[in-house]
């Protein structure tokens, strides 16, 4: 053999040589990784898409806008045209809408929220009892359009109508008015109540009205603050609501239930205190509400488990390569290998059980898993009840620790941070007991 082969076989057979081929090992692994990470992502996407199909035979989630009053008038056209050298004027009538808003909208609205199950998916729904009360003042301001009150109608926004429970009237200074499914408007992106005002008669100061209706509906329920001064009261058993939109509320959280109160101006949001049929006004912008959210689902914790797999393999195998240099016990590397599809394979039955039983219960199996098979064949490896000990301790403070992160939202990076700077201060301490010189000798 010649002295070039001797110092590539001696170089083949050096610890440097043998670390590399360990990282390069690990990188490798990050393939079935990625793969695992995806199948998260398609179950994931599967998930939303059963629990939109539910949502859609109960009720979406749900945007109340109103209510608007609606006087129609015609106004006066005069066109020109000549005839024979002649002009000869036309006259005609265009029938326009003027839609006017409300000097003061007061909802109180109380969520009844519910877990339905599809298979092993499950989504929130609620029943909502709203109680929508106000008034139209200064009317007689509007009687220069000679409009034609007694086709004027109210109308109120409900995106989904297929989530309304009961029957609905609208009382009017103390006159009920039936309530009419209508299409969209210029000025809501959705269904709307239509509620004619059959020889309605306007009071000269203030006029009152008040609706009561039962509406299902899923994950939220948001509105349009249309009045001139708009209150919006909401209250429900639910321990982590989320509020959405352009306004905060004043809220409160009282063991499971909550409850929260906007109230908005005229100048707090863009919207117009009246404006014609001609002008499309939409104002979804301006919308707000209340969400009823998981503070963090399985899906979800999975995903974030994933991305410290490759912080649990390179560890793993640290310690791995760290006993083989202080017990002189080689450990080839299709050991090292099905040790880190072990460790891929925890993140497979987390999501497999997950989907069943529940992110924390998975967790604790897969981990108790996963541990017990590292443990056993590193014993059939090691021969030596010390190393598999520590090797086992190692790995159940690693998955601890995991599991304390993924519980955690706010300080999760804070705790992980300084974890892995401990961790790595650890490796360095260990690693500076060790004479890299002699043992690459």
């Amino acid at each position: 053999m010649n002295p070039q082969e001797k110092n590539k076989q001696k170089f083949t057979q050096s610890i440097t040589f043998k670390a590399l081929t360990v990282v390069v090992l690990t990188l490798a692994l990050l393939i079935p990784k990625a793969m695992i990470t995806g199948l998260i992502e398609e179950r994931q996407e599967r998930s939303e898409e059963t629990i939109r199909k539910i949502n859609e035979k109960w009720s979406n989630p749900q945007t109340i806008c109103g209510p608007v009053l609606t006087l129609p008038y015609d106004t006066k056209i005069t066109e020109y045209e000549t005839v024979n050298g002649q002009v000869k004027q036309k006259t005609s009538l265009r029938k326009d809408e003027m839609n006017i808003t409300p000097s003061s909208v007061n909802m109180d609205v109380e969520l009844f929220p519910e877990t339905k199950y599809y298979g092993i998916y499950k989504t929130t729904l609620y029943r909502s009892e709203l109680n929508i009360s106000g008034s139209f003042d200064n009317l007689d301001e509007f009687d220069k359009y000679e409009g034609r009150w007694k086709d004027a109608y109210i109308t109120i926004g409900i995106s989904d109508l297929k989530g309304l429970v009961s029957n609905a009237e609208l009382t009017v200074n103390g006159k009920k008015y039936a309530v009419e499914a209508d299409g969209n408007t210029n000025w809501f992106r959705g269904n709307t109540l239509k509620i004619p005002l059959k020889n309605f008669e306007k009071s000269p100061e203030k006029n009152e009205f008040s609706c009561k209706l039962t509406l299902n509906g899923s994950e939220s329920i948001n509105f349009i603050p249309v009045g001139r001064t708009t209150g919006i009261n909401v209250s429900g058993k639910w321990a982590a609501p989320g509020f959405v939109g352009n306004f905060s509320p004043q809220s409160t959280i009282e063991g499971d239930r909550f409850s929260a109160k906007w109230h908005i101006l005229h100048f707090n949001r863009n919207i117009p205190e009246t404006w014609d049929n001609r002008t499309s006004m939409y104002f979804s912008e301006t919308s707000f509400g209340v969400r009823l959210v998981e503070t963090v689902d399985h899906y979800q914790q999975n995903m974030r488990s994933a991305k410290y797999a490759l912080m649990f393999i390179a560890l793993t195998f640290v310690v791995f390569f760290f006993v083989e240099l202080l017990t002189k016990k080689k450990i080839h590397l299709v050991q090292y290998l099905l040790v880190g599809i072990a460790l891929i394979l925890f993140y497979s039955l987390l999501l497999s059980i997950s989907e069943q039983i529940g992110f924390a219960l998975a967790y604790l199996i897969a981990s108790f898993a996963t541990i017990g098979l590292i443990t056993a064949y590193a014993y059939s490896i090691f021969r030596n009840v010390m190393q598999t000990g520590i090797l086992t301790v190692i790995l159940c403070l690693l998955y601890t620790f995991l599991f304390v992160i993924l519980q955690l939202e706010d300080i999760a990076l804070l705790i992980g941070s300084i974890g892995m700077f401990i961790i790595l201060g650890i490796i360095m301490f260990v690693s500076g007991k060790i004479n890299w010189n002699k043992e690459e000798q």
